[in-house]
């Protein structure tokens, strides 16, 4: 099975829930385990976080989010068109955080890595960032495929 949306919203906070919701509705077509959507919503919630806070310091602009399914994977690229990052190694360091006044943990990063099976992140200054973000969806015996 092959499936994708892609979903476009304003980068205000109050969205943050609803791409994470979305995203996790979405990935419930592959049968995944609630431990695995959990993991999910979390790098989801991160990225775009991330995308709000620090792609777009001033001003509303876009977010997009693409998520694709392909038999037992989700695919998923967080973009803004935003500031952009001159050192992605360095943004990625826990504890790190390019925004100390907003007391941000600095640990975004870090919690995509974990929940997610692979984390990429391409970035340009002045033309934004993508995350892309791959897991595979463990299927357990006896499930059967939707």
């Amino acid at each position: 099975m092959k499936n994708e949306m892609t979903l476009a919203f304003d980068s205000i906070s109050e969205n943050e829930g609803f791409a994470r919701v979305a995203v996790a509705a979405f990935v419930t077509q592959l049968n995944p385990t609630l431990e695995e959507v959990s993991d999910i919503r979390t790098a989801v919630s991160e990225a775009v976080t991330n995308a709000i806070i620090h792609g777009y310091p001033e001003g509303v602009h876009t977010v997009v989010v693409r998520a694709l399914l392909n038999e037992e994977t989700v695919e998923l690229w967080v973009t803004d068109e935003g500031v952009g990052m001159e050192d992605i190694k360095q943004a990625m360091e826990p504890l790190y955080t390019s925004r100390p006044e907003l007391e941000r943990s600095g640990m975004g990063f870090m919690f995509m890595e974990a929940f997610m099976d692979e984390v990429e992140v391409r970035s340009s200054p002045g033309a934004g960032t993508t995350v892309y973000m791959k897991k595979r969806i463990c299927r357990s015996q006896g499930q059967q495929e939707g």
